[in-house]
């Protein structure tokens, strides 16, 4: 490491499934900036979140603790202002930190450490998304369901488009007046897309990327009456037996969600520039991951929530070429792992202290190729469970088990596909009972399904109260002081010209 600190770029694309990726597996998808960032970085080839839906899996990101440690059930949970993140940590150490795009906060604080926010969320922030266990039907109007795909296709504009356009703009802006500031701090800029989760649409441009014929269907087919019971209730959380879905519709669906990712990388792109630009790049580590994967009809399902391969893994690469080796990690981590990472970055390689117990561990051994840990442990409280669904992945070996489900357990090694279900198996009875011991004893199941129910019924009576009469918004609002924008006449001509010019001229 120098003498001066780094600055940390933190880009998030949401739901991007890795196993689509070129610097993964073959594939047709176009992403020159990725691949080349991957190409000089380093590449985690078995990297998963820590719960597969979006805001428990970025709480848990933002403060390298488990859900059932801070209460990240669901997709209506509150993150609590007084849970230290990243942000906190690295502000402590001197540097700026700011958030352009999309985070999840549920709550009051919609800042949690974040010295700047740039733009509002795409997602609400209050508490209208949560779960029900007590009362599983009907189902919410909010869930997801197959519109996404039986409406795939290009567009011209989309919610999510205006989103993220405003999302890399700021991003620019503000690495241009990082570049002009007098501060003398690092930055850590977190960029956070929305590409490329559903609905599956794009522009033309990205759609006219792929050609139809070009797109694989799913490689996994599983009847519905075979599949396990958490993916037969999020086929019903997703209302997937109320019509027919094409093949078409499936490409579709894929060739949509394909453009996006090539969206994402030229947005990538856009924010690389600005780096090289302003002679940011040498002293920049670019992280680049997700908050979750995609199933993409991969066995017949849709969307995330699940502990299978496409709606758990996530990309992962760690570029800073100056500091680290390229080469590619293929023990297991997760994106809890990311904020000791960050923090010892921040410190220049020494050991921290951390305000709390902090679950995920450094990604730093495995940057430096001494070793590191290969384990992830996963939680998940949201929708499609009637129970808390646990995961651990180490080794070949991935575990998933809920008290109301038969266990699973899985040689990824030998079967990646995760078809053959080895908790079955005669042969594997010594691991699953070893893997079922450590669950026990891990989780107390009875106490954690107690903390989720007076959770929902918390945030489901304040929710209702907080409908009646005068609405309050938490919603973040970026505020900009124009008083102090372009030409002034609070401000010399001249200064302001030489200020606002890059590079300045003498």
């Amino acid at each position: 490491m120098s003498n001066k600190k780094p600055n940390i770029l933190f880009i998030m694309a949401d739901q991007m499934a890795a196993p689509v990726l070129p610097f993964y597996n073959d594939s047709i998808v176009k992403t020159p900036h990725l691949s080349k960032l991957a190409k000089e970085g380093v590449v985690f080839d078995s990297a998963y979140c820590n719960s597969p839906l979006c805001a428990p899996s970025r709480y848990v990101l933002m403060s390298g603790q488990l859900p059932t440690r801070i209460g990240a059930y669901d997709n209506a949970a509150e993150f609590a202002a007084d849970i230290p993140t990243y942000p906190h940590y690295l502000r402590r150490a001197g540097y700026r930190t700011a958030l352009t795009g999309k985070m999840h906060f549920c709550g009051p604080d919609q800042l949690h450490g974040f010295e700047e926010r740039l733009t509002s969320d795409v997602y609400p922030a209050d508490y209208g998304w949560f779960p029900d266990w007590e009362n599983s039907e009907p189902r919410p109007t909010w869930y997801h369901n197959m519109s996404s795909v039986t409406q795939a296709g290009p567009c011209v504009r989309s919610n999510q488009l205006d989103f993220d356009d405003e999302v890399i703009f700021q991003a620019e802006r503000y690495l241009y007046d990082h570049a002009r500031s007098s501060d003398s701090r690092p930055f850590c800029l977190t960029v956070s897309m929305t590409h490329p989760h559903d609905p599956y649409t794009i522009p033309q441009y990205y759609w006219d990327k792929y050609r139809s014929e070009d797109i694989n269907l799913p490689s996994i087919e599983i009847a519905p009456e075979d599949q396990d019971p958490h993916s037969q209730r999020l086929r019903g959380v997703y209302d997937i037996e109320k019509q027919e879905i094409s093949e078409q519709q499936i490409r579709n669906a894929r060739q949509a969600y394909y453009g996006a990712i090539s969206y994402v990388d030229d947005q990538i792109g856009k924010v690389l520039k600005v780096l090289k630009e302003t002679g940011l790049e040498d002293n920049t580590i670019i992280v680049f991951s997700g908050d979750h994967g995609d199933m993409l009809g991969e066995r017949g399902l849709w969307y995330k929530m699940s502990w299978f391969e496409w709606s758990a893994r996530v990309p992962m690469i760690i570029h800073a070429p100056k500091h680290f080796t390229p080469h590619r990690v293929s023990e297991s981590v997760s994106t809890m792992d990311l904020l000791p990472t960050f923090v010892e970055l921040a410190n220049e390689g020494q050991p921290a202290s951390y305000a709390n117990p902090i679950d995920g561990r450094s990604l730093l051994p495995h940057l430096q190729e001494k070793g590191g840990h290969d384990e992830v442990i996963g939680e998940y409280m949201g929708e499609g469970a009637i129970a808390p669904l646990f995961m651990i992945r180490r080794g070949h070996y991935k575990y998933v088990c809920s008290q109301p489900d038969p266990d699973q357990l899985f040689n990824l090694q030998q079967d990646p596909n995760e078809l053959t279900n080895l908790a079955k198996d005669p042969a594997y009875a010594v691991q699953l009972a070893e893997f079922a011991k450590e669950a026990a004893e891990r989780w107390d199941v009875e106490v954690i399904t107690e903390d989720v129910l007076l959770s929902q019924k918390r945030r489901r009576m304040v929710a209702d109260a907080l409908k009646q009469g005068k609405n309050t918004p938490w919603d973040h609002q970026p505020f900009v002081d124009a008083s102090t924008q372009y030409m002034r006449n609070t401000i010399d001509l001249d200064d302001l010209e030489k200020r606002a010019r890059f590079p300045q001229v003498s």
